[in-house]
């Protein structure tokens, strides 16, 4: 797919937005040529008319929710439709590139929707408006009008991905514990929701404590550590069927803090004999289980390396936990985190260059972000209790748990990008809500 030069310098730009210390854009006539300033990035405006056709309100609907995926991600601004001065009537109509200037939109975005028989059919087209030219060939999603939020999630990660060259993260889940009632006696159960906290369902039911549900690689089944025998125990669901079943259930010890490997079959655990807890690998398909730690000390919530050769996990070997680095065969760790406070929850990014971790320090827990030797630590986030995070598929976005002091403080969902110059967003579900994992793009 050939990309206009000027997008191509913004995707770029953008691609090593972490290694420059400020962005903004330059006057319209630089055609989206980014400049230094001593601010912070300006996020890129775009025009968003609503998509044409015979979708009527459904037409609506998508055109609102690409703005707000794209919106939400801080790198885009919407110009508003008052502001326009053009005026779309067909998906083929031609485009009047200097009214789109006129209001110094960068981007434009046009789209249709066709709504018959309960089969929806979605297409958009992606403009350089400096260049005058479309950006790429136009795209077309069929569905059904059931699924027109997936439909827009979809337009908006094709959006996503042609203007940063990054793939996008809204066309996917999360799996998260729900919280309800009040905080000393909490029920909890496992839920499944779009990214932004749509379409939720229950996978279980409150009888029973559920902890760090996990994704595997393809999305299509969730680990998670089940109070419902006493004590934790991990479990295997199908997320299609909710079939269920024991893993890792070792002879006189709790298990607990599950994650699989990127080969969907291996998966890595905390298990807790005699007040000693270690780390394991288990084979979903054999059973076979390897020992991988042997210390007189607490090693848990552990997290593979893209490719599967690494596991990062958090141990108080030192007296303090920290943040080390095996090999997945096991062996002497490496201890990776060395600034002040306590280190804990490290998770590899889908890129491979960040771990994010909790961090404890001065009576405030932060969300950070650190290289995978250690360096280059950045906190994301502060507050009473901020905790727990995962990455989005693309590594770019983090969600993590928050909770406000008091007797009252309920637990919810939040993201903030890698840069952290944004304030973190709060995912909208229905009561409280912790410790989510973020699936991987939907097929």
């Amino acid at each position: 797919m050939h990309i206009p030069q000027p997008l191509r310098l913004w995707a770029a730009l953008l691609a090593v937005l972490l290694a420059l210390p400020v962005l903004a854009p330059a006057p319209a006539q630089a055609q989206l040529k980014l400049r230094f300033t001593d601010g912070v990035i300006e996020p890129m405006p775009f025009a968003l008319p609503q998509f044409v056709g015979d979708g009527g309100k459904v037409a609506a609907d998508i055109t609102a929710l690409v703005a707000q995926d794209l919106v939400n991600t801080g790198l885009f601004r919407e110009i508003p439709a008052s502001a326009h001065i053009s005026r779309l009537d067909s998906f083929d109509a031609p485009v009047r590139f200097e009214d789109w200037r006129a209001v110094n939109a960068q981007a434009l975005i046009t789209g249709a929707v066709s709504a018959q028989g309960g089969r929806l059919v979605v297409k958009f087209r992606l403009f350089d408006v400096f260049a005058g030219q479309q950006l790429g060939e136009g795209l077309q999603f069929v569905g059904t009008t059931q699924s027109w939020r997936r439909m827009a999630h979809k337009v908006a990660d094709a959006v996503y991905a042609r203007i940063t060259g990054e793939s996008g993260y809204f066309d996917t889940r999360i799996v998260f514990v729900s919280e309800t009632g009040p905080k000393n006696q909490r029920a909890k159960r496992l839920a499944v929701a779009d990214y932004d906290g749509a379409n939720l369902q229950y996978l279980t039911d409150s009888r029973s404590l559920v902890l760090a549900p996990r994704f595997s690689p393809a999305g299509d089944r969730i680990l998670y550590t089940s109070y419902e025998s006493g004590f934790p125990q991990i479990v295997l669901m199908d997320v299609a069927s909710g079939a269920r079943r024991g893993l890792g259930q070792l002879p006189g010890e709790m298990t607990f803090a599950p994650r699989f490997a990127p080969d969907g079959r291996t998966v890595v655990f905390s298990a807790s004999q005699g007040g000693n807890t270690d780390l394991y690998r288990l084979d979903t398909a054999t059973g076979q289980t390897s020992r991988l730690t042997s210390a007189p000390s607490i090693e848990t919530a552990p997290s593979f390396s893209p490719d599967g050769s690494q596991i990062t996990f958090e141990s108080d070997r030192t007296g303090a936990s920290q943040i080390y680095i095996m090999s997945a065969a096991g062996g002497e760790p490496q201890r990776i985190s060395q600034g002040r406070g306590r280190y804990g929850t490290p998770v590899w990014s889908p890129r491979g260059d960040l771990i994010a971790f909790t961090k404890q320090l001065d009576g405030r827990f932060h969300i950070g972000v650190m290289r995978t030797d250690g360096s280059e630590e950045r906190l994301l986030t502060a507050s009473f209790l901020d905790e727990g995070p995962t990455w989005a598929p693309n590594g770019r976005v983090i969600m993590f748990t928050r909770e406000s002091a008091g007797p009252a403080g309920t637990p919810g969902m939040f993201t903030v990008d890698i840069t952290g110059r944004n304030p973190p967003r709060m995912v909208q579900v229905q009561g409280g809500a912790s410790d989510p994992a973020w699936s991987p793009l939907l097929p």
